[in-house]
């Protein structure tokens, strides 16, 4: 007889049970209340792409994350793929801007909230597949499209409940201006990337040697880690210094003074952080980006940035685009460690149990609960006839705060008993009032 088989899911992915998926949904509904607050409209993609659509967007690290599908039927031999499950939803926007550009505004701004795929390491907070929730805005190169993006996110944030999260902004040309005036080749640009965004896991020893490592001379190295190192490199002052000669630079560090003033008028303005180390690993990043973190979570919330040429890729002419994604995933572990989720979150996932007297009054029982959700309750039937101590039982070991029993006594003088487990008190009530007695009790409207 074979090994028993493992129940496990794959690895990176999980089972979401009940009150997880009320903590997700939660979070969810809060996320989509502020974007379509600000104006965002929905979409959704398929879960998966022709591989074509995706390959050469990411840059090479991102390229071996792909998820990729095999040919099927006749064609599955070959070992090829032609389609690869979705790695985020930027691209996917890409293509549909370019596929509906006669059908959507021209000013688009759309938010979307689905899962994606990548085969990357598991590791906290970090999944192979997970769910994005992000917010675009394409057709103008105006930073007013940023200012709303860093509001919006903000919002969330706060009403979420963190209060120590940061939103770190950097500009790629401002990056670029720093590779180039620590010496760096442009041929040495995207190695460089790839190793300053590990900044915040591995710091500046960490990426420096990882620059050498990457083939870059140590002597350039040190001068770059030396420009992220000093304690004003946040400052646009000192920026505005270290960039002098520098035209592309100085222009991008306009850009970022733009984005700050517009937002200073806002909640988040005391959360914006300029942080010219900020890398942000895709390829197809054009100018500001943005990163949302808190203190002790290991990578980002969330992060996005601007990026003009993509849906040019496939449309031939570009189209101004930004956008920001928050990872799902990790704000649930952070406000999961923190326990930051509201207490009613966590209750019962129903009002009030009905119990069942005996077989004979099964029927009696399934149209007590029709009444009740009729009265705007949520409401569960016990399915067997035990003795109501098991019966109440059950209700309090799913922190159900009501049960309903109609015996032969309530039913004849049209009563229903209504015991809440809570207080211990029962009390009978007419039947027809038992939905507004139970919704008053809750300080919810029947």
């Amino acid at each position: 007889m074979s090994d028993k088989q493992s129940t496990k899911p794959p690895a990176g992915t999980r089972d979401f049970l009940p009150d997880e998926i009320r903590r997700r949904q939660y979070v969810i509904d809060v996320i989509r209340d502020v974007y379509e607050k600000y104006g965002f409209e929905p979409l959704e993609t398929p879960a998966f792409e022709n591989i074509e659509t995706l390959l050469g967007k990411y840059g090479d690290e991102g390229n071996k994350l792909i998820f990729k599908i095999l040919k099927r039927g006749e064609h599955e031999q070959t070992g090829e793929a032609d389609l690869a499950l979705r790695y985020d939803l930027t691209v996917p926007l890409a293509r549909v801007v370019a596929q509906y550009q006669n059908e959507i505004p021209r000013f688009f701004k759309r938010y979307q909230i689905q899962p994606v795929w990548r085969a990357d390491r598991p590791a906290k907070g970090r999944f192979r597949e997970f769910f994005q929730c992000d917010i675009d805005g394409l057709g103008s190169t105006s930073p007013v499209i940023e200012a709303e993006i860093l509001s919006a996110v903000g919002e969330i944030l706060q009403r979420l409940g963190f209060q120590d999260f940061v939103i770190r902004l950097n500009h790629r040309r401002l990056l670029t201006a720093l590779l180039d005036k620590a010496g760096l080749a442009p041929g040495q640009h995207g190695e460089a990337l790839t190793a300053i965004d590990k900044l915040d896991k591995i710091g500046l020893d960490g990426v420096e040697k990882d620059l050498v490592a990457r083939g870059i001379d140590a002597g350039t190295a040190g001068r770059l880690m030396a420009s992220f190192a000093t304690p004003a490199h946040g400052s646009l002052g000192a920026l505005t210094l270290l960039l002098a000669g520098h035209e592309s630079g100085a222009a991008a560090l306009r850009e970022l003074d733009a984005i700050v003033d517009l937002v200073a008028s806002t909640p988040v303005a005391a959360k914006i952080r300029i942080d010219p180390s900020l890398a942000r690993g895709l390829s197809y990043y054009t100018g500001a980006i943005m990163e949302a973190a808190v203190p002790d979570l290991a990578g980002s919330l969330g992060g996005g940035g601007r990026y003009d040429n993509l849906v040019g890729m496939f449309l031939g002419r570009d189209v101004p685009a930004c956008g920001f994604s928050l990872g799902l995933e990790r704000i649930i572990v952070v406000m999961t460690e923190r326990n930051m989720f509201p207490a009613a979150i966590a209750g019962s996932p129903v009002d009030i149990l009905v119990t069942i007297w005996n077989d004979e009054t099964r029927a009696d029982a399934i149209a007590l609960a029709a009444e009740l959700r009729q009265g705007g309750l949520r409401v569960d039937v016990y399915p067997e006839a035990d003795k109501l101590g098991k019966q109440f039982k059950y209700a309090s070991s799913r922190n159900v705060p009501f049960v309903a029993i109609a015996g032969d006594d309530e039913r004849s003088r049209g009563e229903v008993a209504v015991k809440d487990l809570r207080s211990g008190e029962q009390t009978a009530v007419p039947r027809a009032g038992a939905a507004a007695f139970v919704a008053g009790t809750l300080n919810r409207e029947p």
